[in-house]
């Protein structure tokens, strides 16, 4: 997908399909784009996508001008997602998720930093 400058926009477990044979497939691709350079740069993209608990911190904070990093933190959301059994990140509204991002980054962090 990344390879073929595909962003998908709305990585999320319930996208994921397993076949079988344990193939994973990604479904949904009804916020993906093209990805260029010129796009990215100009701001020409929507910050209103990935399912809030998926979005990355970029987008809540506003940013129109991303890259295909957006669906990375939502592959490790969903890695957290299968550590725990349930969503590490389950803010209602926008500023809800800021802040559970910051008290997980917060949490996380050696006693020197805080």
């Amino acid at each position: 997908m990344h390879r073929n400058k595909i962003i998908h926009r709305d990585i999320k477990a319930s996208n994921l399909l397993l076949n079988n044979q344990g193939m994973l497939k990604v479904g949904d691709f009804g916020l993906s784009r093209f990805w260029n350079e010129v796009n990215a740069k100009a701001g020409r993209y929507t910050n209103k996508v990935v399912t809030l608990w998926y979005r990355p911190p970029e987008l809540l904070m506003g940013s129109t001008s991303y890259d295909f990093s957006v669906d990375i933190w939502s592959i490790g959301c969903i890695f957290g997602e299968l550590l725990l059994g349930k969503p590490i990140l389950q803010g209602k509204t926008e500023i809800e998720q800021v802040r559970s991002i910051i008290g997980l980054v917060a949490a996380n962090l050696p006693d020197s930093f805080v």
